[in-house]
């Protein structure tokens, strides 16, 4: 019989908070560093294509390896340690980009390894940090506790770039900006051990009354993952092949002369700024209405290639905004239904299964953004039969999660 979980010396609230401030310096350094990778590689000898292709193959690596993550924190129980040790690889990554530019020919491959290893952390840290949220979250309301979160890390996305942003206009160059993100992953490294001491085992927290449980069958919680749970994953594939990579919209703003190098940042800000929102707005709306609050996502999505295209920065800056909005959904609403759908020992391995849907969708539609580019006509007559069925699908999955509540 295994020991009851160790009192956490924390309530779920601080908890909720504790993780979102760490995702909040490390979003900072991570997205600081997303805002400017179009740009870095462009730099470095990278084509339209090239960018789809490694700023997509990163995600579809920060996505896809969960399958492997997922199980095995679930396996071990070392929550803490994949996620510290996740962090830990970002924390190193992004400061190493700066050096990528004196390195001669050899910088753009070292830049795109970089790129690449920063997701591989993401992977590894994801299920495990998930797990330890949801447990805090479910017992707050799954919506509320993954939407503050979301608020809190979009802080960091937001401030990332706009620090970066500040750097580069005062230095003129981007490895200065890179290299200050490292302060910011000292400090989330920090206060994740702190946060350790202190919550040793949150799946203390399931034992909070009015904590919501899914309602899944008994088969499936002895072991499977519901037929609902792989459905909802098939729509978030088709959703995020619909999200054009940012690496290639930043790409497209600097190849078309659209805003200078300092404000791509910026522009990105504005993009993490409506995540923010979203995700606060969609998480509320997750706990009074469940998944149907998820079907605008799709809809957003049908929008975004042809506006992020266009040769009109205002409606680039639109497209943006919408494509910022459907990220923030799709990185924090649709867990808190990831978590309904499946059993609590589950939970690792259904966001590790569940990343590689959305790491699929992401490389295609970031490999595919860069093969039109600029063609946004002909990337919209494949991206948006795609956001239909994804509505379609999500719909069903919706009316059975309400059939068995």
């Amino acid at each position: 019989m295994s020991p009851p979980p160790a009192t956490p010396r924390w309530g779920a609230w601080r908890v909720v908070i504790g993780f979102g401030i760490v995702s909040l310096a490390v979003d900072l350094v991570a997205d600081g560093a997303r805002s400017i990778q179009g740009p870095l590689l462009a730099s470095l000898g990278a084509s339209a294509l090239m960018v789809g292709l490694v700023t997509g193959g990163a995600e579809a690596a920060g996505y896809g390896l969960r399958l492997v993550s997922g199980p095995l924190v679930d396996r071990t129980k070392k929550y803490w340690g994949f996620a510290i040790g996740g962090y830990a690889l970002t924390a190193v990554c992004i400061p190493l980009l700066a050096l990528t530019p004196f390195i001669g020919p050899v910088g753009l491959v070292a830049a795109a390894l970089l790129i690449i290893l920063e997701r591989v952390g993401k992977a590894i840290r994801s299920p495990a940090k998930t797990v330890l949220l949801a447990h805090a979250a479910t017992a707050v309301g799954g919506g509320r506790g993954f939407g503050v979160h979301k608020l809190l890390d979009q802080v960091g996305a937001f401030s990332g770039p706009l620090l970066v942003a500040a750097i580069i206009a005062i230095s003129g160059a981007l490895w200065p900006a890179l290299a200050v993100l490292a302060i910011p992953g000292v400090f989330a490294l920090v206060l994740l051990f702190w946060m350790r001491s202190r919550v040793p085992d949150p799946g203390a927290f399931a034992s909070v009354a009015g904590t919501r449980t899914p309602s899944v069958p008994v088969a499936e919680a002895n072991g499977r993952l519901p037929g609902s749970f792989y459905l909802f994953g098939i729509s978030a594939a088709l959703t995020s092949f619909g999200l054009v990579g940012f690496g290639v919209i930043s790409f497209h703003l600097t190849e078309s002369g659209l805003v200078g190098l300092a404000a791509v940042p910026v522009v990105f800000a504005a993009g993490m700024a409506a995540a923010a929102l979203a995700a606060v707005l969609t998480g509320g709306a997750y706990d009074r209405i469940g998944g149907g609050a998820l079907l605008v996502v799709p809809i957003l999505v049908a929008t975004i290639p042809v506006l992020t295209f266009s040769s009109s920065f205002a409606l680039v800056l639109v497209g943006i905004v919408i494509w910022g909005a459907a990220t923030g959904v799709h990185d924090s609403t649709v867990k808190a239904l990831v978590a309904d759908l499946v059993p609590v020992a589950r939970r690792g391995t259904a966001y590790g299964v569940f990343a590689v849907f959305q790491g699929v969708g992401t490389f295609g539609g970031a490999a595919l953004a860069g093969a039109l580019y600029p063609n946004a006509v002909a990337l919209s007559l494949i991206t948006v039969p795609a956001q239909l069925a994804s509505f379609v699908v999500l719909l069903l999955v919706v009316r059975a999660r309400r059939r068995r509540q």
